[in-house]
């Protein structure tokens, strides 16, 4: 006789092993298999937490995702405070949060172990080919084309543009608000599409087209969450973002393609599009005459780019620009508003740079006046950074730490909000005070808490020009626009839509600025300040 028999009897089985019997049924069997997947999930999370602050517990296979699902920044704050490094795992992916400054630079600049990720959607939208996710070798030649976008002339290209959407939409500011406190945020996201898309893409793009690419691309911000569910199910957020990536990108190839057509007639760049295939244009010709025909040589040769990756690159800038400038923006406005002594400085600025006329082309040489205007912005991104935190893929075990190895294929997120609002460079970090800003003051001599636009290799390309478009915007609107802000309980509390916003959505009232009465106020300072100059003291 054998030592294991087994038969059945109705619906259950025994097996006779050993000398006992044992009896069971098709659900003690998917009972057990669930039981060892529990087991295996949760000594594995265990295995990879360690010693790290985090649940004690995994919520059997999904985890944290219903908290992912509805993030607030109150949770956030809870999580960086427990400790330099933290964790948590949603469904299969497991996450280490660095909190401190320089364990978040350490990820930032190791590109040998981590690879940016955005989010854990991101390459689902923005495609797997898309150059932000390009690595090493790949990522440093794609990104040198892309630095001749972003010089200082370059740069001053773009203003004409940019100030045509600050003036239509000032205006469009006026008609929303009717007024009354009326909520903001959306106005403020249509007008940096609607400058994004004019920077990018010049006229090849139409306003129709601008507010159907900014309907759109709200599918997209709502799909980028920090992590997703993990398949792409009809009707779910992932879904429509990438329906709507494909009719923006559908807009960008048209432009493209426009774009190639007017350089190659040799007209001049009005966009950033146009410049970048000016370059290539350049590079083609001094690579085909070898320079023998005494032309120079382009300061960065590059290769050709095809109107697909044209269209992904700009999808990639809508992305990275759209989301965090509308935050900026948002919380600015509600700063100066909050704040009239310093919206009055920046007038007084405004208005003493440009001779007192409002209607002066802005420039790369009058954007270089606004110092104080420069503060205001600065002081705004770090005490409300539009990004909190960088997603990066784990390539190979990270020893982040002498006592902690991030594990291969987790996700490791450096954040950016602690480095900003250090107390020991900047007592009360909580405040709003762009006087810290001065030159030679305590924040000017730590930059390496400036952590705004990242660090390392994957530095945010368009950090000089995100910094102009602000400067540039609030300091027009200062001069054209008066605004107030009705605060409520949730005015200071930050909402999170893949950045911040105020949790109000900023309710103000906009009306047409008197430019009179800054005029009359100006003059009578000039007079103050000439009468106690001319002033002779006298002794007894």
């Amino acid at each position: 006789m054998n030592q294991t028999e087994s038969f059945l009897s109705g619906s259950q089985t025994f097996v006779r092993l050993m000398g006992y019997e044992v009896v069971y049924t098709k659900w003690t069997v998917c009972f057990a298999l669930l039981l060892a997947c529990i087991t295996y999930d949760q000594i594995s999370y265990q295995f990879q937490k360690r010693h790290l602050p985090g649940p004690l517990l995994k919520v059997p296979f999904m985890g944290s995702f219903l908290d992912s699902m509805k993030p607030t920044f109150e949770k956030y704050k809870t999580k960086w405070d427990s400790g330099p490094l933290s964790c948590v795992s949603v469904f299969h992916k497991f996450v280490v949060i660095a909190s401190e400054r320089d364990l978040a630079r350490k990820i930032l600049n190791s590109p040998s172990y981590v690879q940016p990720c955005v989010v854990d959607a991101g390459k689902k939208i923005l495609k797997h080919t898309n150059w932000v996710f390009l690595d090493g070798r790949d990522h440093v030649e794609y990104r040198k084309g892309l630095n001749g976008l972003f010089t200082t002339r370059a740069l001053g290209v773009y203003l004409p543009a940019q100030e045509e959407v600050y003036n239509k939409y000032f205006k469009e500011f006026v008609n929303h608000s009717q007024g009354k406190y009326t909520e903001f945020m959306i106005p403020f996201r249509d007008i940096n599409v609607a400058t994004s898309c004019r920077t990018f893409c010049g006229h090849y793009i139409s306003d129709d087209a601008i507010k159907h690419i900014a309907d759109e691309y709200w599918n997209i911000t709502a799909a980028m969450e920090l992590v997703n569910f993990p398949l792409v199910l009809p009707f779910t957020k992932v879904w429509y973002g990438i329906r709507s990536r494909k009719v923006v990108m559908q807009y960008f190839m048209k432009a493209a393609a426009a774009s190639r057509k007017s350089m190659e007639a040799g007209n001049s760049p009005t966009c950033m599009m146009e410049e970048w295939i000016r370059e290539m244009i350049e590079t083609r010709k001094y690579n085909s005459n070898k320079g023998l025909d005494g032309s120079e040589k382009p300061s960065v040769l590059i290769r050709d780019f095809s109107d697909e990756e044209i269209s992904l690159t700009f999808l990639s800038f809508l992305f990275a620009s759209q989301d965090a400038t509308s935050s900026s923006m948002t919380w600015l406005f509600q700063y100066l508003a909050d704040c009239p002594d310093v919206l009055q400085k920046v007038r007084e600025e405004q208005f003493r740079i440009r001779g007192g006329d409002p209607n002066v082309p802005i420039s790369l040489q009058l954007l270089e006046k606004m110092t104080y205007t420069r503060m205001v912005v600065t002081e705004c991104l770090r005490l409300r950074p539009p990004v909190l935190m960088v997603p990066y893929r784990v390539k190979k075990s990270f020893p982040i730490t002498p006592e902690y190895t991030v594990p291969k294929d987790s996700m490791v997120i450096p954040t950016l909000y602690g480095a900003l609002h250090d107390p020991k460079v900047y007592p009360d970090p909580e405040s709003f005070k762009p006087e810290r800003w001065e030159p030679n003051g305590l924040a000017q001599q730590n930059p390496k808490n400036w952590m705004v636009f990242g660090n390392g290799p994957h530095v945010c390309l368009g950090q000089r020009y995100a910094v102009n478009h602000l400067i540039a915007c609030v300091g027009k609107a200062s001069l054209m626009l008066d605004w107030s802000h009705k605060r409520t309980v949730d005015s200071d509390t930050q909402m999170i839509f893949a950045t911040t916003f105020p949790q109000d959505m900023c309710l103000l009232k906009v009306t047409p600025f008197d430019l009179a009465t800054l005029k009359s106020h100006v003059e009578q300072d000039v007079k103050s300040q000439a009468s106690t100059a001319t002033t002779i003291p006298t002794s007894d």
